[in-house]
C-alpha cells in the first residue's frame, strides 16, 4: 500500500472513526473503555505512524476529528477522555511535524448527533440490566432513567447541519494556512470551553453541576 502512494504522492490523511456512549464511570466495564480507547485514540494512532512516513516526504496534512467534550463531560466522561489523549498526541506530533513542513490540524465539533447518529438514544432499562450489583446498591432506577432522560434531550439538541464540520475538515486540508484548532459548536459550547480553560476548575464544576441537576 505504501509503495503505491508512494508512486503517486500522498497529501493528507484524515482520522474521523469515533464511537460513543453514555454513561457514569462505574457503571462501564473496563471492556468497554479498552474498546474506545483502541478505536477512538489508538486507532488514529496506528493510522497516523502507519502513513507517517509519505506524509513527511510529501509534506501533507494530517487532521484529526476531536471534539469540545476534550473540555468538558455531561455524561460521557469515556467520550471525553478518549478525545483529550486525542488533543495532547494532536499537540506533541504538530510541534514534531514542523521541521519536515508537515501540518497538523484538530476539528473540535459541538454535539453534530443528529447529523452522525454516533450515539443512539439512549435505553434506562439496558443501562440498568447491564449494571453490576455493587452499582445498583448505590443508584436506582428513577437516577438512571433521569440521567438518560437528560443524555437524550442533548442529543435531541444536536445539529442537522454536519456539512459545517465537513467544510472545516477541507480546510484544513486545502487552504494556504489551516488552523490549528477548527472550534465548529454553537455559541453555548464555546461558552463552556472559555470558563473550562481560563476560569478555575471550581467554577467549571459549579456550572456542569448546575447543569446537570436541571
Amino acid at each position: 500500500l505504501l509503495r503505491h502512494f508512494s508512486s503517486l504522492g500522498f497529501w493528507g490523511l484524515v482520522n474521523n472513526a469515533g464511537i460513543s456512549t453514555f454513561g457514569e464511570t462505574g457503571w462501564l466495564s473496563m471492556e468497554k473503555y479498552e474498546k474506545f480507547a483502541d478505536v477512538n485514540l489508538l486507532g488514529s494512532i496506528r493510522t497516523t505512524l502507519a502513513f507517517l512516513p509519505l506524509l513527511r516526504k510529501y509534506k501533507g496534512r494530517i487532521v484529526f476529528m476531536s471534539s469540545v467534550i476534550a473540555y468538558f463531560t455531561l455524561g460521557n466522561g469515556i467520550y471525553s477522555m478518549t478525545k483529550a489523549a486525542i488533543e495532547k498526541f494532536c499537540d506533541a506530533l504538530r510541534l514534531e511535524m514542523k521541521k519536515f513542513g508537515v501540518q497538523v490540524c484538530i476539528i473540535q465539533p459541538g454535539n453534530y448527533a443528529r447529523s452522525t447518529q454516533i450515539q443512539p438514544p439512549v435505553s434506562a432499562e439496558e443501562i440498568w440490566n447491564e449494571l453490576s450489583e455493587e452499582e445498583k446498591a448505590v443508584y436506582n432506577k428513577e437516577y438512571v432513567q433521569e440521567r438518560a432522560n437528560f443524555f437524550n434531550s442533548i442529543l435531541s439538541e444536536g445539529s442537522p447541519n454536519g456539512s459545517e464540520v465537513v467544510d472545516a475538515m477541507v480546510d484544513a486540508l486545502m487552504s494556504p494556512a489551516p488552523k490549528a484548532r477548527y472550534m465548529v459548536a454553537k455559541l453555548k459550547e464555546k461558552a463552556l470551553v472559555f470558563v473550562c480553560t481560563l476560569f478555575p476548575t471550581v467554577v467549571m464544576d459549579s456550572v456542569l453541576s448546575y447543569a446537570l441537576s436541571k
